[in-house]
């Protein structure tokens, strides 16, 4: 029998951002994958039972490559577990939540998406800053700070980015801020 794979996002680290899904699929999981970024406050309520797996990954450092997380979900799934990618933030949002779908789906394996809470609107949230105030800014745009390797070159077109007219959110930019600020 196949198991069930649960991409679930912990939130911004705050453990009363975690989703009652997400915790529902924590206490049902057999095997735990977890990222660097989930606040190990979050893995405390998980049964003592159940197995945690480091998958986390810093920028030049890693245990485990994506290919290697995908095949371990398949497999454990493929063994009748009850999988849970635990991934911060949201898995769909610069997480690689869709890479990790696309190659259940490719094996067979059934899986469901839990949303978590996004940093992009919570820590603004619980610093005090509105994306959008009447009369300050309607709208805003959210990029990635954070360059992959085979990039020969930055994708995003500051020019336009400087001329937008709303608030501007940058996600994992502190190894490119400098750049990012000239």
């Amino acid at each position: 029998m196949i198991g069930m794979v649960y991409l679930v996002g912990a939130g911004p680290g705050d453990p009363g951002l975690l989703t009652l899904r997400g915790q529902e699929c924590l206490k049902s999981a057999n095997v735990v994958f977890y990222d660097r970024l989930v606040n190990p406050r979050i893995l405390n309520e998980v049964p003592a039972d159940v197995e945690l797996v480091d998958v986390g990954k810093a920028r030049g450092k890693r245990n485990f490559t994506q290919a290697d997380i995908n095949s371990s979900l398949i497999d454990f799934a493929k063994c009748g577990n009850q999988v849970v990618r635990l991934k911060g933030g949201d898995p769909f949002i610069f997480g690689r939540g869709g890479e990790e779908g696309l190659a259940l789906s490719a094996a067979g394996i059934p899986f469901e998406v839990v949303p978590g809470v996004s940093s992009i609107s919570s820590v603004p949230a619980f610093a005090g800053i509105p994306l959008t105030h009447r009369g300050v800014s309607s709208s805003f745009i959210v990029l990635s700070g954070s360059y992959a390797s085979n990039q020969e070159e930055d994708s995003i077109d500051w020019r336009l980015v400087a001329q937008f007219q709303g608030t501007v959110v940058i996600l994992m930019g502190l190894e490119s801020l400098t750049k990012t600020t000239e």
